[in-house]
């Protein structure tokens, strides 16, 4: 048994140093305010949209977006982040800095998740330097026990997310994203925006942001 959590740990460990090297911290007016995550290598960053606006809540629109983003990258840079695209109802933000060839996270697949698998959730709680926390899936959907979730997918996992977790990567036994940390349910239920809904989110973004510089109209 003692071999075996020895191995665990170390294994453990091992994944956190993986997945540490894609976390991002993001910064506003010189202090901390939530996380985030390379989510493609030409500077691209996923978060949530209550991180980076002035949000009254799920479906409000009508947050203004911050002008003083700073990324922070595992590498200890810390760039300027612009906003480009925002889903305020899925509450999902996609951010560019101006840097190449970053360490993206690797995709999972949150459909196929089921009840009682491994999943960590990694940020910067209370601003300490990747605080990571360890649970485990309760489900995934729409209808996730008694939680409200106005109709949209979540994904649920019994493990602790604290202010600072907003917007960091939720991932897998093994490092890959299957989640975008958003908000607690009660003490000891973290909910996460599943991947699938944040690959559909940045898919649009992409179309969108090709039909723009083929129209020579500009996307925000």
């Amino acid at each position: 048994m003692q071999t075996y959590l020895q191995q665990f740990s170390s294994e453990m460990a091992a994944l956190s140093t993986q997945t540490l090297r894609s976390l991002v911290q993001v910064r506003r007016g010189g202090r901390g305010i939530g996380s985030g995550g390379v989510w493609r290598s030409d500077g691209w960053i996923v978060t949530n949209a209550h991180v980076v606006t002035d949000w009254g809540g799920r479906g409000n629109r009508q947050g203004r977006i911050a002008d003083d983003l700073k990324i922070g990258l595992a590498d200890g840079r810390e760039l300027p982040g612009r906003v480009i695209a925002l889903d305020a109802e899925n509450d999902l933000a996609a951010v560019q800095v101006d840097a190449q060839n970053l360490p993206a996270f690797a995709l999972g697949d949150s459909q196929s998740l089921q009840p009682g698998q491994m999943v960590w959730a990694l940020g910067f709680p209370w601003g300490i330097h990747g605080g990571a926390t360890i649970g485990t899936v309760i489900g995934v959907g729409s209808r996730v026990g008694d939680l409200d979730s106005g109709g949209r997918d979540l994904l649920a996992a019994s493990l602790h997310l604290r202010p600072g977790h907003s917007g960091g990567p939720m991932v897998d036994a093994q490092g890959r994203l299957v989640g975008i940390n958003s908000m607690m349910n009660g003490p000891d239920v973290g909910i996460a925006v599943p991947i699938s809904i944040a690959k559909r989110f940045f898919d649009e973004v992409e179309q969108k942001l090709r039909a723009a510089q083929s129209s020579n109209v500009t996307y925000v």
